[in-house]
């Protein structure tokens, strides 16, 4: 981070002064960057998930990301959580040193194209000199995060073959896949809340697909285990392309390639109770976060709360049941959005604050939740409203970082 002392005070303000302009045309930037990236470098949409492309999603991302580098120029420190949970997702998808000039010289295009004269030389030279500092910071993060894959036992770079040994139907949408090493060498071992990387070849798509997704089982010597919703077409919205290829069409004895577990949504090992919220399938890192207490802190308490739709939409609702049956310190929560049967779940309707102080003891806690960007939203508002401190409310966006409002 001390290179940003590379920078002249000129360029400094110049970066600065164009912030305003950034919040106001930020995506349109990063949507026109996008579009020259792909028609100049094809070959990089076997890297960027096109479905996030479509919606919005990745440009709207790195309009964020640009628009607090540009704010925090003077001081990039600010920015190092940010950049280092970007840089899980590159190591990840193995983006390489060499992918930075690249995405450099079209960013720099697209300010140009879209502010037009109001993108002076000026301005885009100190661009070019900020971006330059900014991209080696982000090149020396993910460099260390190669090395220490590479260190961890049954780490590996790049991509790995793994079989399917089992495929459990968890919900109506949700579906496990139970997955060994091809190579009969050791599973890699990973902080629970992380995530994989799956690479598959669709048959008629022209790019390779890779998609997140979290592992939802305790590290292990025996197997890795994703637990993946099937993202039907609703409301205009496509299907999602990788989740249909791996419901309809791998089965036990099938071969996916991942790349080694990443993410920095992992659980601390403080003794105060721990909060598990989780919607819909953000229950999949919740779930390995909760065996691993089991195993390792067995005195813990656990508060495990879930939200769905409803009966049918609950994933892992036996083997939650069963947990709970089993271990005194584990308290489990239902919540169902709809339901003919109210007396299956806890609560009707949604996790509010009212609710969840009658169930929790005490806001002294660790709480973390996943799930749809709405329920989150609430989540981190009830408990800022309810007075938890910032530094223990750990939550994980499925796809592109998002922010959550105060």
């Amino acid at each position: 981070m001390s290179k940003t002392a590379m920078l002249d005070q000129k360029t400094i303000e110049t970066v600065k002064s164009t912030v305003p302009v950034l919040e106001e045309h930020g995506t349109a930037i990063t949507s026109q960057f996008y579009q020259l990236l792909f028609k100049n470098h094809p070959e990089l949409k076997n890297i960027f998930n096109q479905s996030n492309q479509r919606q919005g999603r990745q440009p709207q991302a790195l309009a964020n990301a640009v628009y607090a580098a540009a704010l925090h120029i003077e001081n990039l420190e600010a920015i190092l959580p940010a950049v280092k949970q970007i840089g899980h997702k590159h190591r990840s998808l193995n983006i390489k040193p060499e992918h930075y000039p690249i995405v450099g010289e079209n960013l720099l295009k697209a300010m140009k194209l879209v502010l037009g004269d109001a993108a002076t030389d000026d301005i885009i030279e100190a661009w070019a000199k900020a971006y330059g500092v900014i991209a080696d910071v982000f090149i020396e993060v993910e460099r260390e995060m190669y090395e220490e894959t590479k260190q961890t036992p049954g780490g590996w770079i790049g991509y790995r073959d793994f079989v399917v040994i089992d495929k459990v139907k968890e919900s109506e949408v949700i579906t496990s896949f139970y997955l060994k090493p091809a190579d009969n060498g050791n599973v890699p071992m990973f902080k629970p809340g992380q995530y994989i990387t799956v690479k598959v070849e669709i048959p008629g798509l022209a790019y390779t697909c890779q998609r997140h997704y979290s592992l939802s089982s305790s590290p292990n010597n025996d197997y890795l285990r994703i637990s993946v919703k099937r993202e039907d077409s609703i409301d205009g919205k496509p299907e999602g392309v990788v989740s249909t290829f791996l419901h309809q069409q791998i089965d036990q004895g099938d071969i996916l390639a991942l790349s080694a577990p990443a993410g920095d949504f992992v659980m601390d090992n403080l003794e105060r109770p721990i909060v598990l919220l989780s919607g819909g399938v953000g229950i999949t890192p919740l779930i390995s976060m909760m065996e691993y207490v089991l195993k390792e802190q067995p005195e813990r308490e656990i508060y495990f709360i879930h939200a769905a739709q409803n009966e049918q939409m609950h994933g892992f609702k036996q083997a939650l049941q069963q947990i709970n049956d089993q271990h005194d310190q584990v308290h489990y929560y239902k919540v169902y959005e709809k339901t003919d049967h109210p007396n299956a779940c806890d609560k009707v309707g949604y996790i509010d604050l009212p609710w969840l102080q009658t169930i929790l003891p005490t806001k002294e806690a660790s709480f973390y939740f996943c799930g749809p960007e709405g329920f989150m939203n609430a989540l981190h508002k009830a408990l800022i409203d309810w007075g938890v401190h910032k530094e223990n409310i750990y939550y994980e966006f499925f796809g592109p970082q998002g922010s959550l409002e105060d």
